[in-house]
């Protein structure tokens, strides 16, 4: 067996992969015409989330931890507005966004616990 690597039993980042398998079916329903304009921004923005949260927990450096940590809060932020831009356009439903934004608000909350542990360390 491999040696599995720290971060993947966190909390945070299992939520992450979850949220980006969530976003990827989602963004499947979106229009053709947004194939390289909205869907593969909010992946690219979702997939963000896990990897930063991976990446800065492999740095032995306490400021690169962070650093990681707050790309991928960031990408939090960055895919919470073009969720935004999906439902202003009529691309997601509203049942869909509020559970896309409670999904967000939850690893977003976890991640800022994350973050608020290793400063106090």
């Amino acid at each position: 067996m491999i040696n599995e690597r720290p971060h993947k039993k966190l909390e945070v980042w299992q939520k992450g992969i979850e949220f980006v398998k969530s976003i990827y079916e989602q963004t499947s329903r979106l229009p053709r015409e947004e194939d390289f304009g909205l869907r593969s921004q909010i992946r690219r923005a979702s997939v963000s989330i896990p990897s930063n949260i991976a990446e800065g927990l492999s740095r032995s450096s306490y400021k690169d931890k962070i650093h990681f940590l707050n790309i991928a809060q960031a990408s939090i932020s960055e895919v919470d507005t073009q969720i935004e831009i999906c439902r202003t356009l009529g691309y997601i439903t509203e049942e869909n966004y509020v559970q896309i934004e409670t999904d967000m608000l939850h690893l977003a909350k976890l991640l800022s616990g994350l973050t608020r542990k290793l400063k106090e360390s």
